[in-house]
């Protein structure tokens, strides 16, 4: 968001990755997919510029992290890919690049790929602790969960 504005939400968040896509080539974003973009936005901010992205919590739901206020206002088009947004978000340069970078290390990964990721990964394993695979959780993954386990991918350079 630009200086003297509040953080962005997580629906902004979604909207600039909707708006990112290359449509053109065919490329689209269902639900799934943005939540996972959305997800990895908020971990790696937390990580890359010390703070969170958005204040809404992110759930470990049965299919990987997830917001629920995102998933509430494009769950009409269910499997099916997410329309361009009417409008874009402004944000500030820094997280025009985080979010650059997040597109480009996840964004060509498919829903179920960036799926699977997550739940090879300990901030979601560990806010679903014992649950069965498709168990319905709203418990929330929390932000120390995941600074502490991103964190864990930097190298000299801060890169994954």
């Amino acid at each position: 968001m630009q200086e003297g504005k509040t953080m962005a939400s997580a629906l902004d968040v979604a909207k600039w990755f909707l708006s990112t896509i290359d449509r053109e080539s065919g490329d689209s974003i269902t639900n799934l997919r943005l939540q996972k973009l959305i997800y990895y936005a908020q971990a790696w901010s937390l990580v890359m510029l010390k703070r969170p992205l958005f204040s809404e919590p992110i759930e470990a739901w049965a299919h990987g992290p997830a917001v629920d206020v995102v998933f509430q206002e494009y769950k009409a088009f269910s499997f099916n890919a997410i329309p361009l947004p009417d409008s874009i978000p402004a944000f500030t340069p820094e997280e025009i690049r985080l979010l650059q970078d997040i597109y480009e290390v996840y964004g060509e990964k498919t829903a179920k790929a960036l799926e699977n990721l997550t739940h090879d990964e300990e901030p979601w394993r560990t806010a679903r602790g014992n649950l069965p695979p498709e168990a319905r959780s709203r418990k929330e993954i929390s932000h120390e969960s995941m600074f502490d386990y991103y964190s864990k991918w930097l190298d000299g350079n801060g890169q994954k």
